[in-house]
């Protein structure tokens, strides 16, 4: 069925190129379609907007007010248009993220530079927690989540994968000596997690079984912490490479025992998250599409 936009289009062609046919012509339809259009136009208005000659078509005086006003009409609707269509290319408006403050710090935030100069019409909010929050309460649009998603009423985009890696510093080795097996673990400073059961279950070979932790002898509820009391020379830590490649390649830190990690592991996957019940934005898309190709996980 053909649009009333569609029929004033039509009508305007047939002013603009002065008569059905030349209409028909532009527009690429049958002269058919064009009369029809315009008949309808008439009937629906009930006044005749063309005065009809063998050699020319005019417009009556109701059809040239009428006329003028849908030019002016089908100008914003073009305008609305092109709008949408440039607002669906480069999106604008506020985008929530939600991410662990090791992410936020070592993923995020060197690549924030670039983005905001690609996407200068996203206004980005990060929130850099270390407790999975809920993205309703917290009015949270997508969050980065490290880790096996349990929660099914959310979304996931994978984003890859992260290996644990055991590591100490120089400092450290050099006091306590450098452990050559798991069981040598048991008598060296662990730095461990508060509150965060399934974190301290180090996947080592020879180390824990399931439903074992290791025992720590420091213990914080912020991954950030536990890399710089790492660096600081406290102890022996288990974390994800996103956090710590930089310090590997300098030699703040050194890896120990990379031949017994079990990997792949649960908590090596990075997602992002968001609600199933609704669309995914075209700044969430925009966000992870830009993010996900440039992490160094």
């Amino acid at each position: 069925m053909q649009s009333r936009t569609e029929d004033l289009q039509l009508l305007v062609a047939v002013v603009d190129s002065g008569g059905f046919s030349a209409a028909a012509r532009v527009a690429e339809v049958p002269v058919a379609k064009v009369s029809r259009a315009v008949q309808r136009l008439e009937q629906q208005l009930d006044t005749p907007l063309l005065n009809r000659t063998t050699r020319s078509v005019t417009l009556t005086s109701e059809g040239r007010a009428f006329v003028e006003r849908v030019r002016e009409g089908l100008a914003v609707l073009a305008q609305a248009e092109e709008q949408t269509r440039l607002s669906r290319e480069r999106p604008n408006g506020r985008l929530r993220v939600d991410a662990a403050t090791p992410f936020v710090l070592h993923q995020l935030v060197p690549l924030i530079g670039a983005f905001r100069e690609h996407y200068p019409g996203i206004e980005l909010e990060l929130s850099a927690s270390d407790n999975i929050i809920n993205l309703l309460e917290q009015r949270t649009d997508v969050a980065i989540r490290i880790g096996d998603l349990e929660d099914s009423t959310l979304h996931a985009r994978p984003l890859g994968r992260s290996p644990l890696q055991l590591v100490a510093s120089p400092p450290y080795l050099e006091r306590h000596g450098v452990p050559v097996s798991p069981a040598a673990l048991r008598d060296h400073q662990l730095l461990g997690f508060l509150n965060a059961y399934n974190l301290n279950r180090w996947p080592v070979e020879g180390l824990t079984q399931e439903g074992a932790n290791i025992r720590s002898q420091l213990s914080t509820s912020s991954g950030e912490v536990i890399r710089q009391l790492c660096l600081a020379g406290e102890g022996i830590a288990c974390l994800s490479r996103f956090m710590i490649q930089d310090d590997l390649v300098q030699g703040r830190l050194v890896t120990l025992m990379a031949d017994r990690m079990i990997s792949p592991n649960p908590r090596e996957s990075i997602q992002a998250v968001y609600y199933r019940n609704t669309a995914l934005s075209g700044r969430i898309g925009a966000f992870l599409d830009f993010m996900a190709p440039r992490l160094r996980l």
